[in-house]
């Protein structure tokens, strides 16, 4: 959401594109605070959608850690954009969730 907002200002200078982009990031973010509060509020497609969404980064960062375009491959990189959606998609799927959302 800060990234959308920051955009704002090069719009506002001439750069009219940055204007579309803004919008686009903030509408993702507000995408995924959605998804978030229907994962809290234990709906099915909620979680079927934020799993999906951790797919999509695992493997976006996947590519990045394959292809030599100088991505970052340090640990914290490695923590961020592996570990923690193997974490979250871990987290989505146990049991104990899918029982709470039976």
């Amino acid at each position: 959401m800060i990234a959308g907002i920051a955009a704002a200002p090069f719009a506002l200078a001439g750069e009219i594109f940055m204007a579309a982009l803004a919008a686009a990031t903030l509408l993702l973010a507000l995408a995924t605070c959605l998804v978030a509060i229907g994962v809290v509020w234990r709906r099915r497609r909620a979680r079927i959608i934020a799993v999906a969404l951790e797919v999509v980064c695992l493997l976006g960062s996947a590519l990045l850690l394959v292809i030599p375009i100088g991505a970052n491959r340090g640990p914290v990189s490695l923590m961020v954009n592996i570990a923690m959606p193997v974490a979250v998609i871990v987290l989505l799927r146990s049991k104990a969730v899918g029982e709470a959302f039976s």
